[in-house]
């Protein structure tokens, strides 16, 4: 079985149709099946839409109606509730898009929901800048010379070594309130994190730096 789930969630949605080739299941929240419609995504791909439906009517003529999962728990949001059932059916590895943009405090909402399933999923945030994730403990990123790297710690991060980076750390700690890595580049092809405690967010920029 291919355990590697795409996600998408009702955030900025992408330019363009990202490739979706690989996956062992494809879904979406109620609210991103509206841009998916608009892009040309291919909605038989979708295994699933789940929501409370607040922003569709729950239904489609072009797709099964056991395709589209009411979860009307006003507990959970929508992307919450997304991952339960991607956990269910088996599957570990969740790309998401859609996660961030707009309305901030969904972007701060989602990064708490990735937080809540951290241990049981392997999530990764893609968005038209950068790919973001919870960093294990010992993290090593390959391809990376010139890319913006930043590490963003929720809230504290004890212990940090890096290597590969411009900025090097080399046994400190990050803090929401007072000291943050954020805008920090490669160098190096291959750079590694590793920390000892908390939870450190790292962004990945798409693209060298320019």
């Amino acid at each position: 079985m291919n355990d590697k789930a795409l996600l998408f969630i009702n955030g900025v949605p992408p330019s363009t149709i990202p490739n979706f080739e690989g996956y062992g299941l494809i879904a979406c929240s109620d609210g991103a099946f509206h841009y998916l419609k608009k892009l040309g995504f291919p909605l038989k791909k979708l295994a699933f839409i789940s929501g409370d439906f607040d922003s569709h009517s729950g239904t489609d003529e072009s797709l099964a109606q056991d395709k589209f999962i009411y979860t009307p728990d006003q507990d959970k949001t929508d992307f919450h509730k997304s991952l339960e059932i991607i956990l269910y059916r088996g599957y570990k590895t969740v790309d998401v898009y859609g996660g961030s943009g707009g309305e901030m405090d969904h972007f701060l909402g989602n990064l708490h929901t990735a937080l809540a399933f951290k241990d049981a999923l392997d999530i990764t945030f893609y968005d038209e800048f950068s790919r973001y994730f919870f960093a294990p403990k010992n993290l090593v990123l390959t391809e990376m010379k010139g890319r913006l790297v930043s590490l963003f710690p929720v809230s504290v991060a004890s212990n940090i070594k890096t290597e590969g980076l411009n900025w090097e750390l080399n046994g400190e700690d990050l803090s929401v309130d007072k000291r943050i890595g954020t805008r920090n580049f490669a160098l190096k092809d291959k750079v590694s994190v590793q920390f000892s405690g908390g939870e450190l967010v790292v962004f990945v920029g798409h693209q060298p730096m320019g």
